[in-house]
């Protein structure tokens, strides 16, 4: 047993020790007397024959206990020369511990009201720094001899994730709402979380929500919805990319010889030959739907421009034309319909079928016939 007085003090080298305790293993024998040197950032907890008795703040402090120089030598014989009057001190770190993350290790499910159950996961930051020393040491340390920030942070994560489930459950309707809300949703879980951490001597500083994200198939899911969100004017998108693609052909046709230009002129002539129809139908010249009539004979549907009816080969159109004005006339006009001229019908029959049919006409309208 040594009868020198000590001079008791501790110094963090690596940033993220929250207590360190003097001696590290079992207890000592502090001398009456000895001088305990505390720094800003700390607090010292004094222990003495296993209970704490105060808290020591910023300064250099004289410890009393009933360890005296020689003569507690003397009096711990019965002891095996080891003094019973035994004392610890813990060193509890102060500052404020940053970059501590929490996050989520496994998906939790989450009732979305636009993308039903998905499962979603969460990641942040949060600071914090002991408030109350004896309880932090009595309820978290213990007798650890070093309490470093990986101790508790697993739990601390636990609590936060915790909290967080149930916030996203009472508050959110749809994930498509978070990213304007990630400050209040930190807040909000930083008001729940506060009392869990003050349970244990801990204040928490700052909390921060990183991302909230679901499953990977759910965000292509997302993005898929918003391109179609992002083309909103389907024909001028339609004529855009016909546009584009005219220009590609053309860039490509105009370069130099090779097969590659071959290529690059059969993709153009691919496109040329497919740009009417495209342009026709993103404008609307075609016409979305087909006008159809009925056949006079059959009644079935076909097409207006249709010169034989497919299903009962009945001829659809004839060629009546005013001979005054040479206007185009329905079949069963009997007078022009622009100059009023009375039309006077051909008396020419086919000598096959009969069918009367034009003075100009090479063929019969009906059966084919060549005339003349």
């Amino acid at each position: 047993m040594s009868i020198f007085l000590e001079v008791i003090e501790w110094f963090d080298d690596s940033g993220n020790v929250m207590v360190h305790r003097i001696p590290e293993e079992g207890s000592a024998d502090i001398k009456l007397g000895a001088q305990l040197i505390v720094r800003e950032s700390q607090a010292a907890v004094f222990f003495r024959s296993g209970k704490a008795l105060d808290v020591l703040g910023p300064g250099r402090h004289t410890l009393s206990t009933l360890n005296l120089p020689v003569i507690t030598k003397m009096l711990s014989l019965p002891f095996g020369f080891k003094s019973p009057f035994r004392a610890e001190v813990y060193f509890v770190n102060l500052k404020v511990f940053t970059d501590l993350r929490w996050g989520t290790k496994d998906p939790v499910a989450f009732k979305d009201s636009q993308l039903g159950l998905v499962r979603l996961r969460g990641f942040g930051n949060y600071t914090m720094h002991v408030v109350q020393p004896i309880l932090f040491v009595n309820t978290l340390v213990g007798t650890r001899g070093i309490f470093e920030t990986n101790a508790i942070s697993d739990y601390l994560r636990d609590v936060i994730v915790s909290r967080l489930n149930d916030l996203l459950g009472e508050t959110l309707d749809t994930i498509f709402d978070l990213p304007g809300q990630y400050d209040e949703f930190a807040i909000a879980l930083k008001n729940r979380v506060i009392d869990d951490f003050e349970h244990y001597g801990i204040g928490l500083v700052d909390l921060y929500i990183n991302s909230i994200t679901p499953p990977d198939e759910v965000q292509r899911m997302i993005d898929e919805r918003s391109g179609m969100e992002a083309v909103q004017d389907l024909d001028g998108f339609l004529k855009f990319k016909a546009a584009k693609a005219m220009g590609d052909a053309a860039v490509g046709g105009a370069g130099g010889g090779g097969a590659s230009d071959g290529l690059g002129l059969g993709v153009g002539a691919g496109l040329g030959m497919m740009l009417p129809g495209i342009l026709q139908k993103s404008m609307g010249t075609a016409g979305a739907e087909e006008q159809n009539v009925a056949c006079p004979r059959c009644h079935a549907s076909i097409g207006v421009g249709t010169r034989f009816c497919p299903s009962c080969g009945h001829q659809l159109v004839i060629i009546n034309r005013c001979h005054a004005c040479n206007k185009d006339l329905p079949p069963e006009a009997r007078f022009c319909m622009v100059c009023g001229t009375k039309v006077e019908k051909p008396d020419m029959k086919c000598p096959n079928c009969h069918a009367e049919v034009l003075p100009e006409a090479n063929f019969c309208n009906s059966c084919g016939e060549k005339m003349g």
